[in-house]
């Protein structure tokens, strides 16, 4: 029995879930020990036993993974746990990553630049109209645009990267047999082409508000930056730009009048420092540090020379221009986290490498 079929197990196991799960395998080092050991998961399956009398035993967990690893061969559905190359490494580093992913389409879920774009249900043109020329504007970067698929902006988003050939991914509340909006799906079966559906819920997955709330930590967490155009002072919106700031990532909000109830969450933002004020492109490309091609620093070999020879070991695990994680970086070299960031920050102050949001790396 392969690994994947633990977590989906582990994820599917009331009372745990994805959090929980990442919590036992820390403690026991894999999935499969979790269920080997069992005292822990026992522990916390009884408790909810005794609320819910289904079975919900280790072997019926089990049973239950097996079948949901046929259904996604079945739908052509990839199965990602927090193990697998292509899981989301921005994602891997949230406490409250998933540890079980389902994607649908054909894009790179590591891609070198991503920005998740969210706000009001009920935009405006003028929210609308700034969003499309948003995209439009920093399409020279080619970024992922990451939305979750709702109407208002999420589906702006979805269709200026759609008309623009950029890659847009749309991560649902629900499991990926399941299109909401609807009306919506015309355009999620076009993104399959170039970008695709994420979730982490299983096909059986009951359907409840708070999937919604609780999917927008993957739009954050996939993302280098949340930017909210037009939101009221609560919702979905504000619950993403939380998020993206927990997660150490940048957050862009469109200012608007004082008394403009879609503006209320986004002037709310910039007020308390939360985020960035964002009124053109040109805002993003220069927080984010993205360079035009053509207006790239040229790597100067002579600056290479004067590396010490600690430097020049963390510069060759750079084998491509993909950003790292500083704990991949620091298991590769084989030294501590806190050495590895202090050798970074010298390397940053020396142009040649750039941080990233979410303690990510990669050449200059």
């Amino acid at each position: 029995m392969k690994e994947i079929q633990y977590l989906i197990a582990l994820s599917m196991a009331p009372g745990i879930g994805h959090v929980g799960g990442k919590k036992l395998i820390e403690k026991y080092g894999s999935a499969k020990m979790v269920f080997e050991e069992k005292a822990d998961l026992l522990q916390k399956l009884n408790r909810f036993k005794n609320k819910e009398k289904e079975d919900i035993s280790p072997p019926k967990l089990l049973e239950l993974a097996e079948k949901e690893l046929e259904f996604a061969k079945k739908h052509e559905i990839a199965v990602l746990g927090i193990d697998h190359e292509d899981y989301p490494q921005r994602l891997k580093h949230c406490q409250d990553g998933p540890i079980v992913l389902y994607f649908k389409g054909d894009t790179n879920l590591n891609p070198q630049k991503a920005i998740s774009i969210v706000g009001s249900r009920k935009a405006s043109l003028r929210g609308k109209q700034f969003c499309e020329k948003l995209i439009k504007d920093l399409a020279v970067h080619r970024p992922t645009i990451i939305s979750g698929l709702a109407f208002g902006v999420d589906i702006c988003a979805h269709q200026a990267a759609i008309e623009l050939g950029l890659p847009t991914l749309a991560v649902l509340g629900m499991p990926l047999n399941t299109i909401y909006p609807p009306q919506h799906r015309k355009y999620a079966e076009r993104m399959l082409e170039n970008g695709g559906w994420l979730s982490d819920y299983y096909s059986s997955a009951p359907l409840i508000p708070s999937n919604f709330a609780e999917r927008n930590r993957i739009v954050a967490g996939m993302s280098d930056a949340t930017i909210v155009i037009e939101s009221g002072k609560k919702g979905g919106s504000m619950i993403t730009a939380g998020l993206a700031v927990d997660y150490n990532r940048d957050v862009f909000a469109v200012p608007g009048r004082p008394e403009d109830e879609l503006s209320e969450g986004c002037n709310h933002l910039i007020k308390s420092q939360q985020a960035a004020l964002i009124d053109s492109a040109k805002d993003v490309e220069y927080v984010l540090n993205w360079k035009k091609d053509g207006k790239k620093k040229v790597k100067q070999t002579a600056l290479f020379q004067e590396l010490d020879p600690e430097e020049k070991e963390l510069i060759g695990i750079f084998s491509t221009s993909e950003p790292k994680a500083i704990d991949e970086i620091s298991v590769e070299a084989g030294i501590p986290m806190s050495k590895t960031a202090t050798i970074l920050l010298g390397l940053e102050l020396k142009g040649v490498v750039l941080s990233l949001p979410g303690k990510m790396y990669q050449l200059n």
